[in-house]
């Protein structure tokens, strides 16, 4: 019965989860990630905007002003490109390769806990973090921008006019998709993690490698690679806030995540399966 309950008992992920709430990295990265949507209010409310393009994605700026409301999908689309990768690529960088700098990994492996439980058990505190991330970024921006600019009805990419009811249902899609891409990141970061000891070195790795993939995204002669980068939809969330929702728009950004994580989950299981911890 023990080894019954050992497999299918909760405590081991309610600690992996108490582990990453805990730790004060996390909680100062969460704090940066809350604090940038109040510094683009702050900074929208005493300047004009200036008109320009923030990138390949929609630009929210313009509509800030009339509504508070787009203070989230603003600073979704700003800390998108840099903040919310460096903190899943944190957290990713600790999952195994922290265990191992810490002198923990071995431990946890004679408990006993098995490798591919180990794996699942962190894997799935990435998810949590990619679900969470944006989520304080939305809410951090959407209570700014509320008390900044006022909220009402939200005029959507396509022209027409929602409640804002409707269009809070609509922010939390949004947060949900980028919680996918940002999974799928953490995936390939998990798979970083197995092939050091130095969680730094597997978080400046992701780090490096999404900026790479923003960088290489902006290159017209690459147009052959670009379907396969992997941050290539991520601004495709903007389609949730057009009327209807271009559904069909959204599913190759799902896909590329998915196979994302379909290539590196069993890379990550295949390198710390055969691999000898010492540590």
């Amino acid at each position: 019965m023990s080894r019954v309950d050992a497999r299918v008992s909760p405590r081991f992920l309610l600690s992996e989860l108490r582990l990453i709430a805990v730790r004060r990295r996390n909680q100062v990265g969460l704090a940066a990630l809350a604090a940038v949507p109040v510094v683009l209010a702050v900074a929208m409310k005493v300047s004009a905007p200036d008109g320009r393009d923030s990138g390949r994605g929609p630009d929210f700026f313009q509509q800030i002003l009339g509504n508070g409301f787009f203070v989230a999908l603003a600073a979704l689309g700003v800390e998108l490109t840099l903040f919310l990768p460096i903190a899943i690529a944190m957290l990713a960088g600790d999952a195994v390769a922290g265990e191992a700098d810490q002198g923990t990994l071995r431990y946890l492996l004679t408990v006993p806990v098995g490798r591919t439980r180990l794996l699942a058990v962190k894997y799935a505190g990435i998810i949590l973090g990619a679900c969470v991330a944006p989520l304080v970024v939305a809410v951090s921006g959407l209570i700014v921008g509320l008390l900044l600019f006022g909220g009402g009805d939200v005029t959507t990419l396509s022209g027409s006019s929602i409640g804002f009811g409707t269009a809070l249902l609509r922010l939390l899609a949004v947060c949900l998709y980028l919680g996918v891409c940002l999974a799928a990141l953490g995936a390939v970061g998990l798979f970083l993690s197995t092939l050091t000891v130095q969680p730094m070195g597997a978080t400046i790795a992701l780090t490096m490698l999404t900026v790479a993939s923003f960088v290489l995204g902006q290159v017209p002669q690459l147009d052959w690679l670009h379907p396969y980068l992997l941050t290539r939809h991520w601004q495709d969330f903007g389609e949730l806030l057009r009327d209807p929702v271009s559904w069909r728009a959204l599913g190759p950004g799902l896909l590329s995540a998915g196979a994302y994580i379909a290539v590196f989950l069993p890379a990550a299981w295949a390198r710390f399966a055969g691999r000898d911890v010492t540590s």
